[in-house]
């Protein structure tokens, strides 16, 4: 997955130059390569690359997928928890699309101040984060396994159990790629547990009392 940066992407007899400048205005390339399939990213200029692999017994055609392929979902409207949680959600390839991998890969772009990964949920399937942000000082924090991190740039949340949830610091916009692995015979398929205590929060008039106290 280019993160950012000039490459070129070289696999089986297929070559593609790759240009992205950064992963906030910018969607991004990534290479999805089979076991046994050589793969080569040559920088261009400078470059940066998040790499995920996983074991998978089966043969797939390996594919390039382009910025114009990227699933875009704009979630967390005005409407929904005072734009509390607005965020753009990318996925490269999922169950749906790729039923062959045995992983998701995507990224969120987190507007600053703002939640995603929200309400509080789970699936028993690992997932991963990789956190960038557009100043290499912002921060923000990751619940995760039971705990509370700081995310920084560069950083990384492993995701073993329990609910997880997302917030990045006003001011700083944060990027965060995202990989699940599936389970033997359990797939991620947009698999999502509310924490019941919060469950409520997916209600139309969540924060109807908050506006009443405003007014």
């Amino acid at each position: 997955l280019l993160l950012e940066g000039r490459v070129e992407f070289a696999w089986q007899d297929k070559r593609q130059e790759a240009d992205r400048p950064d992963c906030f205005h910018y969607d991004p390339w990534c290479l999805h390569l089979s076991r046994g399939v050589r793969g080569t990213v040559t920088a261009l200029d400078h470059a940066e690359i998040y790499l995920q692999m996983t074991d998978n017994p089966r043969d797939f055609e390996s594919r390039l997928y382009a910025p114009q392929d990227t699933m875009v979902q704009h979630a967390g409207n005005q409407g929904e928890l005072m734009g509390c949680m607005r965020r753009e959600i990318k996925t490269l390839f999922d169950y749906e699309s790729a039923p062959w991998s045995n992983m998701v890969l995507g990224e969120v772009l987190n507007l600053p101040g703002k939640w995603s990964s929200y309400p509080p949920h789970y699936h028993p399937q690992p997932e991963v984060y990789f956190y960038r942000f557009d100043h290499p000082q912002g921060f923000g924090a990751s619940f995760a396994n039971g705990e509370i991190y700081i995310s920084r740039h560069n950083g990384m949340t492993v995701i073993n159990h329990g609910f997880h949830s997302q917030v990045s610091a006003p001011g700083y916009a944060m990027c965060y790629v995202w990989g699940i692995r599936h389970l033997p015979d359990d797939p991620w398929r947009k698999t999502r547990i509310d924490e019941e205590e919060h469950e409520w929060l997916w209600k139309d008039d969540a924060n109807q009392h908050i506006f009443s106290l405003e007014g």
